[in-house]
């Protein structure tokens, strides 16, 4: 199976797990040395002691993971959603559509942090490529709206496009309500935006490959 995923999707799995790898290395968890300037942190942070924000982290972070069910679950959904987009797409438009969710939800969650730490939060480290993963939801829901997915919890069978709305819904409502601390529900919003803002602008130019997208098979999200 894995030597049939696409080869950019391939690459970006073995990538996380390299640096997931690394980290468990060099310490164990999280952060650990030279790692812990890879992670994201707050423009304004490095006031309240905390390592300073460099511009290269709006990427890095997002190859990095809290845990190993983090790395697991992001990583399934990039096999479930992101081969089949990359099928679609090419390599190319694919890479550049995936590492533009990441960046965009770096954005959104520096501009959390910036609020965080304005009103006397503390600053505090994002990783995780989650902001890439649910923009690639949002891809594979603008591409096979009425595909049907299964969710593992609750195991119920979803149209495409409904998931998308409804993860969307959610991820809202726990931001703005502060009920699961210590998840980036806005990085994960500014992924999907950012991806939507650049499926509309290639919608004006249409892509070089051509034909019907496939009609991919039933997928398990959790």
């Amino acid at each position: 199976m894995f030597a049939n995923l696409p080869p950019v999707t391939r690459g970006l799995l073995i990538a996380n797990a390299v640096v997931f790898l690394l980290q468990w290395a060099l310490g164990g968890g999280m952060l650990g040395g030279v790692l812990e300037q890879l992670a994201l942190w707050p423009i304004s942070g490095q006031a309240t002691g905390a390592p300073p924000f460099m511009p290269w982290q709006v990427v890095t972070y997002g190859f990095m993971h809290g845990n190993f069910p983090h790395l697991l679950f992001n990583m399934l959904a990039l096999v479930m959603f992101g081969a089949q987009v990359e099928h679609v797409w090419g390599q190319r438009r694919f890479l550049i559509y995936y590492m533009t969710c990441v960046v965009g939800a770096a954005i959104f969650q520096l501009i959390v942090g910036y609020l965080t730490i304005a009103n006397g939060g503390e600053a505090y480290p994002t990783v995780g490529a989650s902001g890439g993963i649910f923009g690639l939801l949002l891809a594979y829901g603008m591409l096979f709206p009425n595909q049907r997915v299964m969710l593992l919890i609750p195991p119920v069978p979803l149209k495409a496009r409904t998931l998308v709305i409804v993860y969307g819904a959610v991820e809202l409502l726990l931001g703005i309500t502060g009920t699961m601390p210590g998840v980036a529900h806005f990085a994960h919003l500014g992924g999907m935006l950012f991806g939507w803002l650049l499926i509309r602008h290639w919608r004006r130019r249409p892509p070089a490959r051509g034909g019907r997208p496939p009609r991919p098979r039933m997928r398990i999200v959790s």
